[in-house]
């Protein structure tokens, strides 16, 4: 395979499909090591878990102290902050995730506050109203802990643009994460000037959605797989533009050498990345690949972009 360098945004490892659970039922051991060994070898340089209530965002931390390469977010779901009344003390819940976020930031693990944000396709899980009470308050804990946001918007452009915009002092940067809008949608969010946006198999199902991430520019953009989840599918339109492949297996028939066939894993953001340079008819992947890697790096590990100047600075002195 061809040298990229690649880091996948959004990996949920809490989710009991990687335990090898699949709807309530057991069919193979967890074997997040097998997944993490594919990765690498793919080009994955690191990964982000995703945290999406108070306790995933515990759990993710952990997962995340088992490898120096991986790294997490802690925040709530927009889908899941009914918790915060629920926990029958709002506050002190907010604590909570801020005491966490305050130790991961510590430990070098913690690298963003979310994943947060509306989602109003899926208000069967939470009011709007209280999505957007919950949202806006997780700009203090990005506040408090100087960090970046990791961001959810679905079928919410308007009201997500309108709090984004009145708390934009808050927070120093950010991804809006798995992207499936409108170009109006695209739109919106570009004129958040660092604010990037995270394109995965949902965002490469239609000719529509290619069109629209065709408008991104690759300055803006971050490539993730969101797996279990966002997969590109053989019906997919991205699907063609794809040129890298991994031997699957149905969970029934679990290999560890395998893909697990409907499960999304992070060696597969390898897949995201060939299609968007497909559609927007870029030839050199590794360049494509170095260019998203860096905005990247510029918005969740600074440091490493300092480490790389001060490198260049003594190399030409």
């Amino acid at each position: 395979m061809a040298a990229v360098r690649m880091i996948d945004i959004a990996v949920n490892f809490t989710d009991n499909m990687f335990k090898g659970v699949y709807n309530g039922k057991h069919y193979h051991v967890a074997d997040i090591p097998a997944v993490l060994s594919r990765a690498w070898s793919a080009g994955v340089e690191r990964i982000i878990v995703t945290g999406g209530s108070l306790e995933e965002s515990k759990e993710a931390l952990a997962i995340a102290e088992t490898d120096g390469r991986l790294f997490c977010t802690v925040g709530v779901h927009p889908t899941r902050c009914m918790e915060f009344d629920e926990s029958g003390d709002p506050e002190k819940h907010f604590q909570a995730l801020l005491s966490l976020a305050k130790k991961g930031v510590e430990k070098g693990k913690v690298v963003a506050i979310g994943e947060c944000g509306l989602d109003y396709d899926r208000i069967q899980f939470c009011p709007s109203e209280i999505q957007k009470k919950y949202f806006e308050k997780q700009f203090e804990l990005a506040d408090a802990v100087k960090l970046p946001m990791f961001l959810h918007m679905r079928v919410a452009a308007q009201d997500f643009c309108e709090i984004l915009a009145r708390n934009r002092a808050r927070f120093r940067s950010g991804v809006a994460h798995s992207f499936t809008g409108s170009a109006e949608d695209r739109d919106k969010l570009l004129s958040f000037n660092d604010l990037f946006i995270g394109v995965n198999g949902c965002s490469l199902k239609t000719a529509e959605n290619l069109n629209v991430v065709r408008g991104i520019p690759v300055e803006r953009m971050m490539i993730e797989t969101d797996s279990p989840y966002c997969e590109i599918k053989n019906t997919h339109a991205g699907i063609k533009l794809v040129k890298s492949v991994w031997p699957s297996k149905k969970k029934e028939k679990y290999d560890q050498e395998c893909i697990v066939k409907g499960r999304n894993e992070p060696c597969l953001v390898r897949q995201v990345l060939e299609v968007v340079a497909g559609c927007k008819g870029i030839g050199d992947v590794d360049q494509l690949s170095k260019t998203v890697y860096n905005n990247t790096c510029r918005v969740f590990f600074p440091h490493d972009l300092d480490s790389m100047a001060d490198v260049l600075l003594t190399d030409k002195s």
